[in-house]
């Protein structure tokens, strides 16, 4: 599976692409910044959860990879941003019932890109290209929010 570059419209089934937009800011601060209001809802509210930001401290991986299992958190999106430049790669497949191993999707970002994880899509954990720091914004509650299903077919993702 070889990582396609992260678009929006690619993307779009999965969740969002952060990235420094073309237009639509507002200025603030006496003129002297813009603001961009990126996303109004993360939907991390549900069953009692609430907004939580962490920082992911992640080492490069090697590729090829062979990518045996995905994850999911069914009642929470989930942020990631690099802090600083940091590519990565996502491999999502769609919410839903647990995916066959010819569903899944990789994309990499260019190193300024972040995502949000739609709630209950499937994905990898964090796949860093590069070494790098992330900021993650992600629903906490008491109750656990994770599946895991293990592929009866791994996929082995090629280096971005």
């Amino acid at each position: 599976m070889q990582p396609l570059p992260l678009t929006a419209v690619a993307f779009e089934p999965f969740g969002l692409v952060l990235q420094p937009p073309a237009t639509g800011s507002r200025a603030i601060n006496a003129g002297t910044a813009e603001r961009f209001d990126l996303v109004d809802d993360l939907q991390l509210h549900a069953r009692g959860g609430h907004a939580q930001l962490a920082m992911y401290r992640a080492r490069a991986r090697g590729f090829p990879l062979e990518v045996r299992e995905l994850e999911r958190h069914r009642w929470g999106s989930q942020t990631f941003v690099p802090w600083g430049r940091g590519r990565f790669v996502v491999v999502v497949a769609p919410a839903g019932p647990p995916p066959q191993a010819n569903a899944l999707r990789a994309f990499v970002t260019d190193g300024r890109q972040g995502i949000v994880l739609s709630p209950g899509t499937w994905h990898h954990a964090l796949l860093a290209v590069d070494a790098a720091d992330f900021l993650v914004i992600e629903r906490a509650a008491p109750a656990v929010d994770c599946d895991v299903h293990a592929l009866d077919t791994p996929r082995t993702l090629l280096p971005p």
